[in-house]
């Protein structure tokens, strides 16, 4: 159970050391290479004095900026990489989203901060999760070691659900406590049995897990709530048990988690 090919996602506006030495982290604790990647676009429109309007000279000063911060990137992350682990850097101009969505073909897992509010200039984690077909591991706010010492299992008997347990495994082996922990209005022994049998399929696995369920209404909030109340450093969610049409209309578990920024998520879909 391991990653073989860890991507580490870096925003062109964000600094890129916590990523950097998280994916170095990584890397080192399951012996897979690290792909470094940053892209960024210029936007088809520019506000002037007359409105919005295409300006070809405007667009490729922004160009030429992108061009240089995506170089100061690659020479960072270079710095931050030791020479025992191997490596490479991919950049370029266009959507960050799409550039990190076709890398993703060649990695186990992406390691990304959380979105940012310009989608020229930062991936949507929301439309990566949904659609890469890789786990994402959205780091928590000025983490630099991601130590996974507990993590938080939030399932739910949903294939996404499924797939981010399988897809976690190489983390839930290292961890020292695994908690399952559903969010259910009941406690029927339908509901016994699935934890049941999550913490059996783990158990396979070599890996022993605590099974919880909390009765309530599913809240990511409470989900939240109970994450820190064991001290999780990170949380295994499926992503999208709905539309996210419906999710980001309505709210969900998905969408508070990646809003939540003080906890390491891994999504998978």
């Amino acid at each position: 159970m391991s990653y073989k090919s860890i991507i580490a996602n870096l925003a062109v506006d964000a600094p890129p050391a916590a990523i950097v030495k998280v994916g170095v982290e990584l890397a080192e604790r399951f012996g897979a290479h690290l792909i470094g990647l940053a892209a960024a676009d210029v936007p088809p429109l520019v506000a002037t004095g007359e409105g919005m309007v295409y300006e070809g000279e405007v667009m490729q000063v922004q160009r030429t900026e992108i061009e240089k911060r995506l170089a100061e990137l690659r020479a960072e992350f270079e710095s931050l990489v030791p020479a025992s682990i191997t490596s490479e850097w991919g950049q370029a101009v266009c959507s960050p989203t799409r550039f990190l969505s076709v890398f993703a073909r060649a990695a186990d897992l992406v390691v990304t901060g959380a979105s940012g509010d310009d989608v020229f200039r930062a991936a949507d984690v929301g439309s990566l999760a949904l659609g890469i077909g890789r786990p994402v591991l959205v780091i928590g706010n000025n983490v630099e070691h991601l130590r996974a010492n507990t993590v938080l299992v939030a399932w739910k008997d949903t294939r996404e659900a499924r797939r981010a347990v399988a897809d976690a495994l190489p983390f839930l082996a290292k961890a020292n406590e695994v908690v399952v922990a559903t969010i259910a209005s009941n406690g029927d022994d339908s509901v016994r049995d699935s934890l049941a049998d999550v913490a059996v399929y783990l158990e396979h696995h070599g890996i022993t897990a605590q099974t919880k369920l909390i009765i309530g209404e599913v809240d990511g909030e409470q989900l939240l709530t109970f994450a820190r109340s064991i001290h999780a450093d990170m949380i295994v969610s499926g992503a999208y048990g709905h539309s996210r049409l419906r999710e980001w209309a309505f709210g969900g578990v998905t969408r508070t988690l990646i809003e939540e920024s003080s906890i390491n998520r891994f999504l998978s879909y």
